[in-house]
């Protein structure tokens, strides 16, 4: 097995260090670097690189590749390094020189990228539909006219309602899908062509590979292709962070509201844990552990954001190491969607005990106003009410 760059024996610890855990984190990369090699196939058809019987041959083995990988038969081995390797050298054993063709116009540097965008396309895309699935779940909880209190400084306020609370997390999530449609945009970026960061000695066909990609166009600048690796995924993490954040709030309140103190709100028995002590206990363990994801998920965006700071430009090693926290914040993020669309579908409202909290302390500001519509000042009705509080 030898490396795309390999010419000579690599000392093996220098390998175990260089390689880390790619060779693991590539199989979720496999089928797009498979597409985008099927797609740069095509271009070397088109520039008269390969014959059409070569392009569909080397098109039929990648195919194989992705179908392998379907049912878990493709293995990406330390010795290979990352997936572009495993698949160039599958390539190589089937298909003998042919298989060495296809890395013709292409540096791993632009191939990497174009399977990484292939990739976050995907995967932005599904975070988009996890989302829409939870507002999806809070807008039947909106339909429910019920009263309950709104709450400043954890203090009673004024008046309130499920309607009203379930509504701002909807309004939230609204926002975060705007984030997540801006970060789709702006990965939305064709690399292959552009070489190692330079150009190629050779002229290719870009709009080839954007159309067969479906990529809403290619990079302007080659350079920018190697600059943008790590700030696109920093761009697609905050947007994370940001669907996080809401769901930090909404279970923070959940967890508050299901207290016995309040319990306007109840898990359905089977989402709660026990205690090895009390037999009483009823733990919502899993809106504690969605908040505790946060800061799990805004760890990695730090994380990658310190990865890239003070990178001059180019290709640098560097840059491998951002893959891990993209792709961990990902699937952490719609782990939490997936639950709490779940738990938000199966929440108990407790109607009375929203009721019984609506004491009168909470119609203060409602009395001030009525004594001003009589004609006092705000600030004579505001003292006048406030003492009979």
């Amino acid at each position: 097995m030898t490396k795309l760059w390999q010419t000579k024996k690599l000392n093996k610890k220098i390998e175990l260090f260089t390689v880390g855990n790619d060779y693991l984190l590539d199989k979720k990369l496999l089928k797009y670097d498979c597409k985008a090699s099927i797609a740069h196939s095509k271009m070397l058809k088109k520039i008269k690189i390969l014959t059409e019987e070569e392009q569909k041959k080397l098109e039929k083995e990648l195919n194989n590749i992705i179908e392998l990988a379907q049912k878990g038969k493709f293995e990406i081995k330390l010795q290979d390094e990352d997936c572009h390797t495993a698949i160039e050298n599958y390539l190589i054993k089937k298909l003998k020189d042919l298989g060495k063709k296809i890395h013709t116009c292409r540096s791993r540097n632009d191939q990497v990228v174009a399977a990484m965008k292939l990739y976050e396309k995907d995967e932005v895309g599904k975070v988009k539909k996890l989302v829409n699935g939870l507002v999806n779940s809070l807008k039947k909880l909106v339909k429910k006219n019920i009263a309950m209190p709104g709450y400043t400084h954890m203090q009673k306020a004024m008046p309130s309602s499920l309607k009203l609370w379930a509504g701002s997390f909807i309004e939230s999530l609204e926002d975060d899908l705007i984030l997540l449609n801006n970060a789709s945009q702006i990965i939305d970026k064709n690399p292959l062509g552009t070489g190692a960061g330079y150009g190629l000695p050779i002229k290719v066909d870009k709009e080839i590979t954007k159309q067969e990609l479906n990529f809403k166009e290619n990079y302007k600048n080659s350079l920018y292709v190697q600059n943008s690796r790590g700030k696109h995924e920093a761009i697609i993490l905050n947007a994370l962070v940001n669907v996080m954040s809401t769901l930090n709030k909404l279970v923070s309140d959940l967890i508050l509201f299901s207290m016995q103190e309040f319990n306007f709100f109840a898990l359905p028995e089977e989402f709660t844990t026990g205690s090895s002590i009390m037999p009483q206990k009823k733990n919502p363990d899993v809106l504690e552990l969605v908040r505790a994801k946060y800061s799990i998920v805004l760890g990695y965006e730090f994380q990658l954001k310190n990865l890239i700071s003070n990178l001059p430009s180019g290709y640098n090693r560097d840059l491998q190491l951002t893959k891990e926290p993209l792709m961990k914040g990902i699937e952490t993020t719609k782990d939490c969607l997936e639950i709490m669309t779940l738990v938000v579908s199966k929440l108990k409202v407790n109607k009375e005990n929203c009721k019984k909290a609506m004491t009168k302390e909470l119609y203060a500001t409602e009395k001030v106003y009525e004594l001003v519509k009589k004609g006092k000042s705000f600030r004579e009705a505001y003292k006048e009410v406030k003492k009979k509080v």
